[in-house]
């Protein structure tokens, strides 16, 4: 079976944030991720990280806009400088946190312009952070309207071009089969690249169980594949208390 994380910023929500670290401990993971761990200190999060004995997989980029306007980011052009101030602002949390894995969201845009500016965007993080490993992530236009990265072929294209060995594909279950109709078929097409993995069911993001998807034969797919990184559960539970959503771990 594969190494399963849990990502707290959508399961074990029915506690407080800092109390998630115990639970997801007790319920047998040996990591997390957060998607935007940035309104606490990152010293509080990296106590709760230690004091269970947690790995952080993995952090989303960017940070909130606290000014407002679009939420934007690698894929604006134009937007370049506070692409690079909040690539800064983000190691700094990182220095601390230490997450495996940065995921840069592409942001929202559409065409040759965009791709150019996210590819050159990418390569500037890479080389300004080359210890630090990044990935990035197609996200379905059902959930996320006009988002640059929507595609598979187009991510490989887009890695193809920037061409830097700290930064690699993302795979999630859930827009995997949002985006091409067929989970599987994305995994056993684009495993190759893939650096980090998320699971969570289509077409309702609810734990693996629901929808078409079969978890087990992917998970056995994972093993064949010899793919050695976390997979992070990222769903929303079905069920009022996590723990009793994670009867997949079992199977």
């Amino acid at each position: 079976m594969p190494r399963f994380a849990a990502n707290i910023s959508l399961l074990f929500t029915e506690l407080p944030y800092l109390e998630r670290f115990q639970a997801v401990a007790e319920a047998g993971f040996q990591a997390v991720e957060i998607l935007f761990p940035y309104e606490l200190a990152a010293k509080e999060t990296r106590r709760a990280l230690l004091a269970n004995g947690l790995d952080l997989v993995l952090i989303n980029a960017p940070p909130p806009n606290y000014t407002g306007g679009q939420p934007g980011y690698a894929a604006i052009p134009g937007g370049e400088a506070r692409f690079q101030s909040d690539i800064r602002r983000v190691l700094r949390y990182a220095d601390i946190l230490r997450p495996g894995l940065i995921h840069i969201m592409s942001g929202y845009g559409f065409g040759p312009d965009a791709q150019e500016v996210f590819v050159r965007n990418l390569q500037w993080a890479a080389d300004f952070a080359p210890q630090q490993q990044f990935t990035i992530e197609p996200l379905n236009p059902v959930s996320q309207p006009g988002y640059f990265l929507n595609d598979y072929d187009l991510a490989v294209q887009v890695l193809d071009q920037v061409d830097r060995p700290n930064i690699g594909l993302q795979f999630d279950s859930f827009h995997a089969h949002m985006i091409h109709g067929n989970a599987q078929t994305v995994w056993d097409r684009f495993h190759p690249r893939v650096v980090h993995a998320q699971i969570g069911a289509a077409p309702d993001r609810r734990e693996p169980g629901h929808g078409p998807t079969d978890f087990g034969r992917l998970f056995t797919a994972m093993d064949a594949a010899g793919y050695a990184g976390w997979v992070s559960a990222e769903y929303a539970p079905s069920t009022p208390r996590t723990p009793d959503s994670l009867g997949w771990m079992r199977v």
